[in-house]
Order: C-alpha cells, then structure tokens, then sequence
C-alpha cells in the first residue's frame, strides 16, 4: 500500500510555538522534492515533545497543505495504548491517510504485550497502521513471528524496521508475504533493505535532500540496481550526517542552515555541539546542498 520515498517531517518551531507558515513550506518542499508521502508527527517531527491539541494542529496543516497530493501518514505513537488510540482516532476524524505507530518505549513489553496494543489499535480506526519497530530507542523490539501475528490484524499493511538487522528484515519478509509493506527506517541501509524486498524508506535525510532519496527508491523499484547503488554511495555520508547527535538535532541543524526553519528544538533536545556543526556543515557542502547565506 505505501512505498517509495516517505519523508519523516520535522515540526519547525519559533519561539516554542508550531511556525504554520514554515511547516507549509516544508510540505512544498517534499513534494516538489520527488517525495511519496508526508508523514507528519513522528519521533521525528518531536512527538514526544508535544501536545496532544499540537500533534492535531501539525496533521491538520500538513493535510491542508498537502491538498491530496500524495498521502499523509500520520504519527499516533505512545507508551499508553490508550493514548496511542485517542491520537490514531484523531488523525482518521482529520483526513489522514495512514497511520505511523511507534512501540511502546520504556514499557517494555512482552512480545504478546506488543500483539495486543496493535490489535486494540487496529480494532479501533479504519486507517491502514504501519507498525514503527525501533529497538534502540524504544527498548523492545518487535521479533519476526510477533510481526508476523501482526501483519494478520485486518488494517496492519506494513512496518518501518528501523532494529539495523537486515537477518530480521528478511525473516520479516518471508513470514509476513509480500503484500506487507516493509520499509527501511534506516536511511544507510535503504538499498540492502529494499535488496531483500523492501519497499522504500521512512527518510529522515529527505528533510532535506528528498530528490536523491526519492530517485534512489525508484531506481530499485523499477529494476535499475546500477543507478540505485550508485545513488546508495553519493548520499551515504550524508545519511551518516544525519545521525552525528541523536535525532533530529542532525537534521533540524541541517534545515537551519538551509534557511528552511529556525532549527528550534525542545527541551531536552539540545543545539549541536559547534564541532559537529562544522562537520555537518561539510558533509552539505561535499554533498553540493546549498546552504544559507548566513550560514555559509
């Protein structure tokens, strides 16, 4: 159902509130870009730093702005499957196409613990879920037969696979059939993941740079593997760029730079060290991404 190059949008802040007026940019930006789908609210986009009535407002913008020009997959995570239902319900009643859901993090749950929070979520909305599986954030992480029980719930189409274990990625592949949509949740590892029949990639580079990403997932696509792994090489210190701090200090940085949004974060996200600032500055500059005059 989703595939092809989905961008993991920041949310641009000013003065500690959503900056509308940069976010509509942003959206413009991606689909000019060559991006397949805008997916607002996700750990990304700073979820966890927001307001229920704040993550509402950002998918209402993007779905606004967006004007059904490539779908909207919206962000409805949390460590409370309550919550986690209250904002999927929240996002179908606004138009979304599709659902981003996170595991639980800190929770830790049981793999059994795991099936069920999908299954009430996947009772209570319509939407098509895509499942986030994240270990090393989260502390859980999602096992290929668990998926699998997943992969059966009536409106569970995918996965982001974000544990960097391509084993995982290929046992997920055979156990869930090929019309569940895998997709990378690893910017490095787009082409390995998309080799062992994977569909694309949730990209945080995209952000930013979404004409590469988006060409790489459709050389692959389209059979063109020179073409993909040449591409997989130019962007690939870039995507390691993007992880120097932890995210998305790298990419919002990155976005600053461009003149793109203030770069603004929230607490307890921090500004980049000024020695990684310059290392991101040069791995721009080496990639040919033009950076603002003020930056320069």
């Amino acid at each position: 159902m989703f595939s092809g190059s989905i961008v993991a949008l920041i949310t641009p802040f000013t003065s500690g509130r959503i900056d509308e007026g940069q976010l509509r940019n942003l959206v413009d930006f991606q689909i000019d870009g060559g991006t397949s789908a805008i997916l607002p609210c996700g750990t990304t986009g700073e979820s966890a730093t927001m307001s229920d009535a704040e993550q509402e407002q950002v998918v209402r913008i993007v779905i606004d702005q967006v004007r059904k020009r490539v779908p909207v997959i919206a962000g409805a995570g949390s460590n409370d499957t309550n919550h986690a239902v209250h904002l999927a319900k929240a996002a179908e009643k606004a138009g979304a196409d599709g659902l981003l859901v996170v595991t639980p993090y800190y929770n830790r749950p049981t793999q059994e613990g795991l099936y069920h929070h999908y299954e009430t979520l996947s009772s209570a909305v319509n939407l098509p879920i895509i499942v986030y599986n994240v270990p090393s954030r989260t502390g859980t992480n999602v096992l290929p037969e668990t998926m699998a029980r997943i992969a059966g719930l009536k409106n569970i189409v995918g996965v982001k696979e974000a544990s960097g274990n391509l084993d995982q990625v290929t046992a997920i592949r055979k156990l869930c059939g090929r019309d569940f949509d895998v997709l990378s949740g690893d910017d490095s590892l787009t082409m390995p993941i998309m080799s062992v029949g994977g569909r694309g990639v949730i990209s945080v580079l995209a952000n930013v740079w979404p004409r590469p990403v988006a060409d790489l997932v459709a050389a692959w696509l389209s059979g063109d593997s020179r073409r993909a792994q040449a591409i997989h090489l130019d962007i690939f210190d870039m995507c390691k760029a993007m992880f120097i701090e932890t995210n998305p200090i790298p990419v919002k940085t990155a976005a600053a730079l461009m003149g793109m949004c203030s770069g603004e974060m929230r607490q307890p996200l921090w500004p980049m060290a000024e020695t990684n600032v310059k290392k991101l500055k040069d791995a721009m500059t080496a990639a040919g991404i033009p950076l603002a005059k003020e930056a320069v």
